[in-house]
């Protein structure tokens, strides 16, 4: 069995609709379906996720919704009308959307979830409608139903353990099940989201539950390339890696797949093949346990992120005085702000953050509080702060890798403000100024590929 998940370029519009359905077609195999909203069909469209944003805040405001709605209910007819599903049939899709301002919600975030929850859910319907009336069995399955158990957190659910013996109850279903990804439902029987671009979190939790072969996740490229295209003209696409590559390829911008939706395929151990809607028939990136796995090359993958900053303090004897650290962490707790690494000297401490947690006032507050707590010699914010990930399980016992990354790289004149090498040694982390990211990935690309 594979559970297959679409994503919103995937079905965006009927052309792509009828892609999906002729790769669903193709292979009996394929026996659950997890669908996103649709997606943008060209540069300056509008996702409908989007569009149910506008409208839940139209909604809270209390301001006429008929232009947005239209706009919404629009994207849905015209996928329709390729496929001349009757008015009749998309009547209850349309009264559902209309009729999402007059339910009750707990709160303005669990509203702002259930609309959003709902370009899955009609998706998934219309999909459902479209196989049925081309004679394919299928069926849609809303996660009520099915027993999709999230967390209490109206935009940001975890799943919830017993989801899992629920969805098990569905693998012999004999007809093809329909399902609406991004969502759950909370203990309380409210719908609550997983994070922004949650349904391939849905797919790998189906895949466990459903114990599947293969997790098959559909996108719009070939495959996961070794660089980011917009940096590397023509990248090496990676024809298979670990789970443990992927997550740390993530962490520093691979967008391709949700990295939290690694967890459900890890503790499930279920393959992943990412796949080009586009092009069904190339073979995509496997991805894999880490287990008997034998890499092909050094280097499997390099990545770089801007959205990160950095706090310097300075204090002489640092390393002599006890407790610095936990009242640095308890400060961090105080403004429920975590941190991502935290490289230190006998004088120094640096504390590197995600920086899109911070807005200005909690970012000068927080360093206020640490003056006044730790005292410093000198505490600085570093604002200007990219984070690079060069990634491969064949470093691990590799001799020389730290200098096939420095040497291109101080050829180029380009500083290195940190580095860091996990525990697993198959990662290698490095700071540098923003503007020096790009031209740092591209070097270390080039002599790692390029040879």
């Amino acid at each position: 069995m594979k559970v297959v998940k679409f994503g919103g370029s995937s079905l965006a519009n009927g052309e792509q609709f009828q892609k999906v359905i002729n790769i669903i077609r193709n292979d009996p195999t394929r026996k659950v379906i997890v669908t996103s909203a649709p997606g943008k069909r060209f540069q300056d469209d509008i996702k409908v996720t989007d569009l149910l944003i506008k409208y839940a805040q139209s909604t809270l405001k209390q301001i006429d919704c008929t232009e947005v709605i239209d706009q919404i209910w629009d994207r849905y007819q015209i996928i329709a009308n390729y496929f001349q599903i009757s008015q009749d049939l998309l009547q209850p899709l349309y009264q559902e959307l209309i009729n999402l301002p007059n339910h009750s919600y707990k709160d303005s975030d669990f509203l702002l979830a259930a609309f959003k929850a709902h370009g899955e859910k009609i998706n998934a319907q219309l999909l459902a409608l479209i196989l049925q009336q081309q004679q394919v069995p299928a069926q849609f399955l809303d996660p009520a139903t099915a027993g999709f158990m999230v967390s209490d957190n109206a935009n940001d659910a975890r799943v919830l353990s017993e989801t899992y013996q629920n969805l098990s109850k569905w693998r012999q279903t004999p007809q093809l099940l329909i399902v609406p990804g991004f969502y759950g439902i909370t203990k309380a029987g409210d719908i609550a989201t997983f994070s922004r671009g949650g349904s391939d979190i849905s797919g790998a939790i189906w895949a466990r539950g459903l114990q599947a072969e293969l997790y098959e996740n559909f996108t719009d490229v070939n495959a996961i390339y070794a660089a980011d295209p917009r940096i590397v003209p023509q990248p090496h696409p990676i024809k298979i890696m670990t789970y443990r590559e992927l997550r740390e390829l993530s962490y520093a911008g691979f967008s391709v797949f949700h990295d939290e939706a690694l967890l459900p395929a890890i503790e499930g151990q279920i393959l992943i093949n990412v796949k080009n809607t586009n092009h069904p028939d190339l073979p995509g990136t496997m991805i894999v346990p880490e287990k008997n796995f034998q890499p092909q090359g050094i280097v499997t993958g390099v990545a770089s992120s801007n959205h990160f900053a950095a706090l310097y303090l300075h204090r002489y004897l640092l390393n002599k005085e006890v407790g610095f650290t936990l009242k640095l962490l308890q400060v961090f707790y105080k403004f429920n702000i975590s941190y991502e690494h935290m490289p230190s000297g006998i004088d120094d401490l640096t504390v590197i953050f995600d920086k899109r947690q911070f807005t200005e006032s909690i970012r000068q507050q927080m360093c206020q509080e640490i003056q006044k707590v730790l005292q410093p010699d000198k505490l600085e914010w570093i604002d200007d702060y990219a984070i690079i990930m060069v990634v491969g399980e064949g470093m691990r016992n590799k001799i020389g890798v730290m200098k096939n990354i420095t040497v291109p790289l101080a050829n180029k004149h380009i500083a290195i403000h940190m580095i860091n090498q996990g525990a697993s040694r198959i990662s290698i982390m490095l700071g540098t100024k923003k503007a020096d990211a790009t031209a740092a990935v591209a070097q270390i690309y080039q002599q790692f590929f390029d040879e």
